[in-house]
C-alpha cells in the first residue's frame, strides 16, 4: 500500500493531539505514500498553527477559514482577518466551514451568518470551499446554491445518495474517511459502493474520525492507505486505482497540478 500515493483532503495535523509527536506522525504519512495533506483551520486564532504546520511539513498545505462549532470565538472582525490571511498565503481552500445542526445550543443563525459571509470570501477569491456538514446537507446546500463556487469538498460526507447527487452537481467531491470503515455504518458503505469513485475524495480528519480498527484511539493521516484499502475492498477494485483516481479528484477540485 505503500506504494500508491494518496492525497488526506482534511488533516488537522495542528491540533493538540499531535503535540507530542507531530515529527513522527508528519514522518509516518510521508512513509506510508500521504504525500499531501490538506490542513484546515477551525478559527482566525489557529491561523498561526496551521501556517507552522505547514511551513514546516513538506506536503502540507492550508486552508483558511472559521469553523461552525466554535462560533463562540467568531467575530465579524475575523472576516477580514481571513481575507487579509488568503491575501498573505493563498490557501487551497476556505475552510473549514459550513453548518453543525448535530451538537446542541450552536445558534443555527450565528452559524448561518458566518457560513454565508464565507461562501462569499470563497466566491471573491476563487476558491473552493471544505465543508462541514453534520446533519446539515440540505442547509448547506440551499446556500451552495446562491453563491455557486468553483466546487469543493463536502467533509465527511454522511448524507443521502439524492444530496450526494446534489454536491456533485455544483462541482463538489464527497470526503470518505474512517466512519466508512465500521461495519454498523452499512448505509455510508452501500453510498461508497454506489458513488462514481470519481466522486471521492479520502480524508482522515486526524486526530478525529478513527476507523474501525483503532477504536476510540487518536486517528493520523498514516492511516489514509488502510482507509484506501477499506474502500478498494468494498467496491472490488485494487487499492492502486483508488489512490490514483482518488488522488486525481482531490488535485482536480483543490487546482493543484500534478508536480504538487
Amino acid at each position: 500500500m505503500a506504494a500508491a500515493t494518496l492525497i488526506d483532503t482534511h488533516c488537522h495535523l495542528d491540533a493538540g493531539e499531535f503535540d507530542a509527536d507531530r515529527d513522527a506522525v508528519h514522518e509516518r504519512a510521508r512513509q506510508a505514500g500521504v504525500m499531501l495533506q490538506v490542513v484546515p483551520a477551525v478559527s482566525a486564532a489557529n491561523f498561526t498553527e496551521v501556517a507552522a504546520s505547514c511551513e514546516r511539513y513538506p506536503g502540507c498545505l492550508p486552508a483558511w477559514g472559521m469553523h461552525p462549532m466554535y462560533i463562540h470565538v467568531h467575530h465579524d472582525r475575523h472576516l477580514d482577518a481571513l481575507r487579509r490571511q488568503i491575501e498573505a498565503w493563498r490557501p487551497v481552500a476556505v475552510g473549514e466551514i459550513g453548518l453543525d445542526l448535530f451538537v446542541p445550543d450552536l445558534d443555527l443563525a450565528t452559524q448561518e451568518h458566518f457560513y454565508v459571509e464565507q461562501l462569499r470570501i470563497a466566491r471573491d477569491y476563487d476558491l473552493p470551499a471544505l465543508l462541514h456538514c453534520r446533519r446539515a446537507n440540505d442547509q448547506i446546500l440551499k446556500h451552495l446554491r446562491r453563491f455557486r463556487l468553483r466546487g469543493g469538498i463536502a467533509h465527511a460526507f454522511s448524507g443521502s445518495r439524492h444530496q450526494a447527487d446534489e454536491y456533485l452537481k455544483l462541482g463538489f467531491r464527497l470526503g470518505f474517511g474512517g466512519a466508512f470503515t465500521w461495519t454498523r455504518a452499512t448505509r455510508l458503505r452501500a453510498l461508497a459502493v454506489e458513488l462514481p469513485l470519481e466522486a471521492i475524495v479520502l480524508e482522515t480528519d486526524s486526530p478525529d474520525i478513527p476507523p474501525a480498527w483503532i477504536g476510540q484511539g487518536r486517528n493520523e493521516p498514516g492511516e489514509l492507505p488502510r482507509i484506501a484499502a477499506s474502500l478498494a475492498e468494498l467496491r472490488g477494485v485494487g487499492v492502486e486505482e483508488v489512490a490514483r483516481v482518488t488522488s486525481a479528484n482531490a488535485r482536480a477540485v483543490l487546482g493543484l497540478d500534478a508536480s504538487a
